[in-house]
């Protein structure tokens, strides 16, 4: 396969303040933190010496946790789950969709390939890159592979995690490649034993980061020996995996023959289909014409045809249709004879323009030409369903509509389920336009912006699709928008529904969908009271918030419409709506009381010099139901410092958590001799404010180092 660009050095996260050198590190384990009593404090003696965090998972200028590949065979036999970094693991089920994979004739596979991979998204907790490439247009993909050269290539946590809130399957990579690819496969493969080994570990290493199978790209000639035994390696990683690991997918690459030669052939045949009747899918390679599809129709494929993913290169190397912003005829000539599609380095929007800031307007624009031949599919999310739009990266982080913090940041484990992008014309020069916006926002880093022009002859209010959902509704439903509109509109919500009975048929795209305008409900209604003081004292900065229930039984919400109303005579009106959030709850969840923290423990300290200070990094972890939170605000605050007479400091805010645990960095404290506290404050989906009698605290005790 070929790469999207040239391998890059990488930059240092950020700079070691003060020019510090690198010897002034220590690092202290404290074994004794998971027996300790968790009201206990942990105390620390401060020491300067070498760090033996592995450089492989942490940063080795600020121990930031990161996640990187396999490099040898030596690795991956090597590999074991004590070995792993737990920073590195989903911690995001993959969500249900409807339709299921399996039902899903014509699928489109994403491969990100991007200047060698593990670039700013290697860092497991986000960093301050101030024009990262992101991806947001999963409702339109069934697949994500995350590709580079390294041997074993395991998708980086946060893709996994963006992915599977969509209920996108993610798949790493096993390549090998010239010679010494050829060298380790002689290896690997030259008995059943040998590939038994290498298969177990791949499933182990799925199995535990959390993630969802192996796209398996030999390219280099394979001898007879090894060339017999490849598909057995593939028909028992493919087995190992689906009883591991849940919708697993094993695909293999179109590259070696059945005769062991290394030949690209454009599509399946019957030189390489052994490998396809050994796995779970084909991806073809990027030269093909039409009459190559023509022959895989021709094939017996035994209702397999959705499993062949015909590859297109969107840098457009070599002889291929398409590309570019022409990827579309690609598609068109593919979805014409059936076949699912696998999309090869879709950044190239984002590598071949220099100027970034245009990044969310080229992404757009090459998604949007390939619209038509995509599929949407439908998150099929228990309630609460809530979105505020965030991408996962901005130049701010907001919270209820004021800035939390105003600098650069990327962390697609931050991404919000995300709407429909796109652009519509509304009968003459009327146009209505939904994007992603940077420029404000209620919590994240975007909101949903819709724009556009009412024509004077359109009299209905514009509907604006904004989610396509299939979500079973409880018999109450409260559902929340938040939004700023421009003057001369009214804003309202369509939603429209299903009867749970249809949402059983075997086509659920096609059954009759129901509109429904929730009931709008006053500001002192009882509902709405009970709401706005489970989540605290709202400041709406300039942002309406809008209450509605319904009440309905046996019903599946299918899609979420803002409808968007000119107010007065008949005119061309242009209009604008910032959607910040949209919260669909059960109406019974506003009674549950909230979960305690519980079990909070530091570990993993490592001193560094500061000027002046001294900077603390440790692991914080703790015990939370995971599927009760946006996220974790992880604080501290000095209690004693070296000097009695100054009083204990305010909380300060440190960063935010998307799992239950969190690696403290650079954090600059007293001088020792100091007592501190390390905080952590669970922020529920639903925007309640838990008391903080119900946060987690541990403090840390450190004493100088005593002079010999």
């Amino acid at each position: 396969m070929a790469s999207s660009g040239e391998e890059i050095q990488l930059p240092l996260r950020r700079k070691r303040e003060n020019g510090e050198d690198s010897d002034g590190v220590a690092r202290k384990r404290l074994e004794s933190c998971l027996d300790q009593p968790t009201d206990s404090v942990i105390c620390e003696v401060v020491t300067y010496t070498a760090s033996p965090l592995p450089e492989k998972h942490y940063d080795a200028d600020t121990t930031e946790p990161i996640t990187c590949g396999l490099e040898s065979m030596e690795d991956v036999l090597s590999w074991t789950r004590s070995k792993a970094n737990p920073f590195s693991v989903a911690v995001v089920p993959l969500a249900p969709r409807e339709p299921p994979l399996d039902r899903c004739l014509r699928r489109t596979l994403v491969s990100h390939d991007m200047m060698g991979g593990y670039l700013d998204d290697r860092f497991v907790q986000g960093t301050n890159a101030e024009a990262p490439y992101a991806f947001y247009h999963w409702q339109y993909i069934d697949i994500f592979n995350y590709f580079s050269h390294h041997l074993v290539t395991i998708p980086p946590a946060v893709w996994t995690n963006a992915a599977h809130k969509h209920g996108v399957i993610v798949i790493g990579t096993f390549i090998t490649e010239w010679i010494s690819g050829a060298a380790m496969c002689e290896d690997f493969l030259k008995d059943e034993e040998s590939y038994r080994r290498v298969a177990d570990k791949l499933v182990q290493i799925s199995h535990c980061y959390g993630f969802d199978g192996w796209l398996i790209n030999i390219e280099n000639k394979l001898s007879e020996v090894a060339v017999r035994n490849a598909p057995l390696f593939l028909r028992y990683l493919t087995d190992q995996m689906h009883e591991r690991v849940s919708g697993s997918l094993v695909l293999w690459y179109d590259s070696v023959l059945d005769n062991g030669e290394l030949k690209w052939q454009n599509e399946l045949n019957q030189s390489n289909r052994v490998f396809f009747d050994a796995c779970d899918g084909f991806f073809t390679n990027y030269n093909w014409k039409e009459e190559n599809l023509v022959g895989m129709k021709n094939l017996a494929l035994q209702d397999r045809q959705a499993d062949i993913y015909v590859g297109v290169d969107v840098f457009a190397r070599g002889e291929v249709v398409g590309g570019m912003f022409e990827t579309n005829k690609a598609l068109e000539i593919i979805r014409r004879h059936n076949f699912s599609v696998a999309i090869f380095a879709p950044g190239w929007v984002y590598e071949t323009h220099e100027d970034k800031s245009e990044f969310r307007k080229n992404q757009d624009k090459f998604w949007a030409l390939l619209s038509n031949y995509l599929y949407i599919h439908r998150l099929a999310s228990p309630l609460p369903f809530v979105s505020s739009f965030c991408q996962g990266f901005g130049n701010a982080v907001y919270w209820q509509g004021q800035h939390e913090t105003n600098s650069s940041w990327f962390n697609l484990t931050a991404q919000e389920i995300q709407p429909l992008y796109y652009h519509q014309t509304l009968g003459g020069v009327g146009w209505l336009r939904s994007s992603g916006c940077p420029k404000d926002a209620w919590n994240g880093s975007c909101s949903l912006l819709l724009e556009g022009l009412i024509p004077a002859s359109h009299t209905t209010p514009v509907c604006a699709k904004i989610f396509s959902i299939h979500v079973p509704l409880p018999s109450s439903t409260l559902v929340s928008l938040i939004y700023k509109a421009s003057p001369g509109i009214a804003v309202s919500l369509e939603l429209k529904t299903t009867d749970a009975s249809q949402c059983r048929q075997v086509d659920v795209q096609e059954v009759q969908l129901n509109s429904v305008s929730p009931e709008v409900l006053d500001d002192e209604h009882q509902l709405v009271n009970k709401f706005t003081q489970l989540c605290g004292n709202l400041n709406h900065n300039g942002w309406t918030m809008r209450c509605s229930q319904l009440g309905l039984h046996g019903c599946t919400l299918r899609e979420v419409c803002v409808k968007i109303e000119r107010i007065g005579q008949p005119k061309d009106t242009p209009f604008s709506c910032r959607v910040g959030e949209l919260m669909v709850l059960d109406v019974a969840s506003l009674q549950v009381p909230p979960d305690r923290i519980q079990g909070v423990c530091i570990d993993d300290v490592v001193w560094l010099r500061g000027a002046g200070t001294s900077l603390l990094n440790a692991t914080l972890r703790w015990d939370y139901p995971g599927n009760l939170v946006r996220h974790f605000k992880v604080y501290w605050r000095q209690l004693r410092g070296p000097h009695p007479s100054i009083p204990p400091g305010q909380l300060v805010l440190v960063g935010r958590s998307y799992s239950n645990l969190f690696r403290v960095t650079e954090l600059r404290v007293a001088e020792p001799p100091g007592l501190l506290e390390l905080v952590v404050e669970p922020v529920i989906k639903m925007g309640f404010s838990v008391p903080e009698s119900h946060w987690g605290r541990r403090s840390l005790s450190y004493t100088k180092e005593s002079s010999k």
